[in-house]
């Protein structure tokens, strides 16, 4: 298949069409969960835990960095790593801010009702408004997209985006 510049340029305009629909659909969606997400977060005595697996947890990573860059305590635990040992970090004192585009990632289902036990508030994100996640969350935040920007429905771009 040759190259064709044309067709990149229309792809690189599509996407980012895509990608702009996805942040702009989260302004109807800010609703009263959203401030009390934000109150949570103000409040917090302890640090904000950010969770999440795949590319929702590289979202996680930069929402915790940028957290930590604006002066609130943050730190990102792994889900996985969690169900063995890492989840001792987290205290009742904490908020945990997990991200999943479906809800059902079994690494944060398997913590997550452990996270209740302890007391530790929780702040789900995520495009499953009635997914698992969602459910076990004292608040939930949808990040839900219309259609993501890969064809094949591989490479979350736009859920992606709508979670930053």
């Amino acid at each position: 298949m040759q190259f064709d510049p044309a067709r990149a340029v229309h792809l690189a305009i599509e996407t980012l069409d895509i990608e702009a629909a996805a942040l702009l659909g989260l302004k109807a969606r800010l609703n009263g969960e959203f401030p009390r997400a934000v109150q949570m977060l103000l409040a917090v005595q302890g640090r904000v835990v950010v969770m999440g697996m795949g590319k929702s947890g590289h979202i996680g990573r930069k929402i915790s960095a940028t957290l930590a860059s604006t002066g609130t305590a943050a730190m990102f635990v792994h889900p996985a790593e969690a169900s063995h040992g890492d989840l001792g970090m987290i205290k009742p004192v904490d908020v945990v801010l997990a991200i999943s585009n479906s809800g059902e990632s079994e690494e944060l289902n398997v913590v997550v009702p452990v996270l209740k036990r302890l007391g530790v508030p929780l702040i789900a994100m995520t495009g499953g408004a009635d997914s698992t996640l969602a459910r076990h969350a004292d608040i939930t935040l949808d990040s839900s997209v219309e259609r993501e920007a890969c064809p094949l429905n591989l490479a979350p771009t736009a859920s992606t985006v709508a979670q930053l």
